[in-house]
């Protein structure tokens, strides 16, 4: 999917098919997940994932910083991305 270093995918109908199809995907297979450096776009996805599993979008950004990279999710309008990740809904327009 395209997603520019330090922003937001550049889709949020694709970003939310193609993250809950992996996070569909997860359950029987490997699913890998990555860019760059690891940690913006990662973080974030991996955020989103978290979200689809239960975790509240409150606390999302913190359960991937605490279980995978204390330095995930690098930005505030990626935060603020996740904070508004909802299972099944498309996020509000960025920033």
């Amino acid at each position: 999917m395209r997603w520019r270093d330090f922003r937001l995918p550049s889709s949020q109908t694709q970003a939310q098919a193609v993250l809950t199809e992996a996070w569909a995907r997860a359950a029987t297979d490997r699913v890998e997940i990555a860019c760059g450096g690891g940690r913006g776009r990662t973080g974030t996805a991996l955020a989103c994932l978290a979200v689809l599993d239960g975790v509240p979008a409150s606390q999302a950004v913190d359960f991937v910083r605490r279980n995978y990279d204390r330095h995930a999710v690098e930005t505030p309008w990626q935060r603020r991305y996740v904070r508004r990740f909802r299972v099944g809904a498309v996020n509000s327009p960025r920033r």
